[in-house]
């Protein structure tokens, strides 16, 4: 049985300077199993996973990770611990080759077999090792930037938007290994797609001006008259 608070985050507060973006947020994440951070644009999710991977300090509340609190740890140090993180933007190194892109992503593991297990998982990158990351297409960069964070050896991954600016055909493939990555390990994923976020997660969690608006299983927050309300722009 998976454990439900693998991830924890309980009564949190963030924001930037004076002006405070998230209200009491609490939210869980199982060792195992997709949950969707849903909301519409301005709603707090960039800024509760930023707060989650330390990029952000914490005004309130914690953040606690396979038993552990994390809250105070330096945003290397929750990597080292298992911690996976792929931004909305500025994912890869856009001068560095995709051969050199994922090597940068071994340096925390010892173990050789991951990069044969990523470009089995994204063949296209396979394609293009030789090939500078800046010059790939939108989904192929998006592709890059979670083969890189797998290559680290995460227990759960947070996805900031991995569909953005993506063509349809390689959405679809990326939700494809999403949906096999959440079978292994807690996958966090923020995402304006809701039939994508709903496919991967079990789980969701709705924004709404930085606070928890809903919250439940995805079959049935689908069927909530109040899930669009809190999604319209």
């Amino acid at each position: 049985m998976p454990d439900d608070k693998f991830l924890d985050v309980t009564d949190l507060d963030a924001g930037y300077g004076r002006s405070q973006v998230l209200f009491g947020v609490t939210m869980q994440a199982p060792s195992r199993g997709g949950v969707a951070i849903l909301g519409r644009n301005g709603a707090g999710k960039t800024t509760l996973m930023k707060a989650i991977v330390g990029e952000l300090p914490l005004r309130r509340g914690s953040v606690s990770f396979d038993a552990r609190d994390v809250s105070k740890l330096p945003t290397e140090q929750r990597i080292r611990l298992g911690i996976g993180y792929v931004p909305q933007e500025h994912a890869v190194f856009a001068r560095l080759s995709v051969r050199d892109n994922l090597a940068v992503g071994m340096l925390s593991s010892q173990d050789r077999r991951a990069l044969d297990r990523v470009l089995g998982a994204f063949p296209k990158l396979g394609e293009r090792l030789n090939q500078a990351a800046g010059t790939l297409s939108g989904g192929e960069r998006k592709m890059l930037a979670i083969a890189r964070a797998l290559l680290s050896d995460p227990r759960v991954l947070l996805l900031d938007e991995p569909t953005e600016g993506v063509w349809i055909g390689v959405v679809e493939e990326i939700t494809e290994r999403l949906i096999d990555l959440a079978k292994e390990i807690a996958v966090v994923i923020v995402e304006q797609h809701l039939d994508l976020a709903l496919q991967v997660a079990n789980r969701a969690y709705v924004l709404d001006r930085g606070r928890v608006a809903l919250s439940g299983a995805s079959h049935q927050l689908r069927d909530d008259p109040r899930l669009l309300s809190y999604l319209a722009p």
